[in-house]
């Protein structure tokens, strides 16, 4: 079943992450595409991560569909006009490719070419829009095409905003990516369980699927970086001490993630997995976790 479908009738679905290299190279994709296929239910292909230059998402994206994975196209309004993105998006459509997350993107300051330009002609919002458009069969300008697709679009949020007013900010921008025809949420790591509780009681009414990210935890230290330098993620000092004094920290990690995965399986509609690096540990992850 298609992630449209599986979303549509209620079930517990599992999305990856799979990240383009640097380069022509497709052999980790196809490794990666291996171990995943049949393990999870579709995968997100990063598009230019951290603003770092990788291979394109729509290319990753195609070649995962022809290793039998379903993609996610994501789409970051950080590299291109309005004129780029639409054509991106009917050449994916063209190419098989349904499923699309709509992302604004990091600044390219943060990246590894920090003196490029940012577009940012259309943000993550006006893209749902234009995404619904061209589902009705036109361009933003309203021009009419010549065929029209049946995206499937996502959208991101993060529950774990660390005041009430940003969590305001977060639910009213979530109010209006659905509004646009965002018909399922992918969120920032979740880390701690009882915050994601209280923000899915606050979304309950918006009667939307929501997939809660899983980061593994590699060490201690990226736990105490990820406290510092990422919005909206707190790992509980007793993880960080737990790695911190693991003899084996990978496994250590692992156990961590398949842990918080289980206590969610009650509380959302999936998980997205987020391995930065550990795609390859992804089953490991699910078979600790019981999916």
């Amino acid at each position: 079943m298609s992630l449209r479908a599986l979303l549509g009738a209620g079930k517990f679905v599992v999305t990856a992450e799979v990240g383009p290299l640097k380069g022509t190279d497709t052999t980790e994709i196809e490794e990666v595409a291996e171990l995943l296929r049949g393990r999870v239910d579709a995968a997100n292909v990063t598009d230019q991560q951290s603003s770092v230059l990788r291979l394109g998402s729509l290319a990753t994206s195609h070649l995962l569909r022809e290793k039998g994975i379903e993609p996610v196209f994501q789409m970051t309004c950080r590299d291109r006009n309005r004129l780029a993105l639409q054509s991106d998006l009917l050449s994916a459509y063209v190419l098989g490719i349904d499923n699309v997350l709509a992302i604004t993107g990091d600044l390219p300051a943060l990246g590894d070419h920090p003196e490029a330009m940012p577009v940012y002609d259309l943000d993550s919002v006006q893209l749902l829009w234009v995404i619904k458009r061209l589902n009705e069969g036109y361009d933003m300008m309203g021009n009419e095409l010549a065929g029209k697709p049946n995206f499937f679009p996502g959208a991101v949020v993060n529950p774990g905003a660390n005041t009430e007013a940003a969590l305001e900010l977060q639910l009213i921008k979530m109010e209006k990516k659905i509004a646009l025809g965002a018909k399922f949420f992918q969120t920032q790591a979740i880390y701690d369980i009882d915050a994601f509780v209280k923000f899915m009681k606050r979304v309950e009414g918006f009667n939307i699927p929501i997939l809660a990210g899983i980061i593994p935890l590699k060490s201690a230290g990226m736990a105490r970086f990820m406290n510092k330098n990422v919005a909206g993620v707190f790992v509980h000092e007793e993880l960080i001490n737990k790695l911190a004094t693991a003899e084996d920290k990978a496994r250590t990690g692992i156990g961590i993630a398949a842990d918080i995965i289980k206590q969610l399986k009650d509380i959302c509609h999936g998980v997205h997995i987020m391995a930065i690096g550990w795609e390859k540990r992804v089953p490991e992850i699910l078979d600790a976790a019981g999916l």
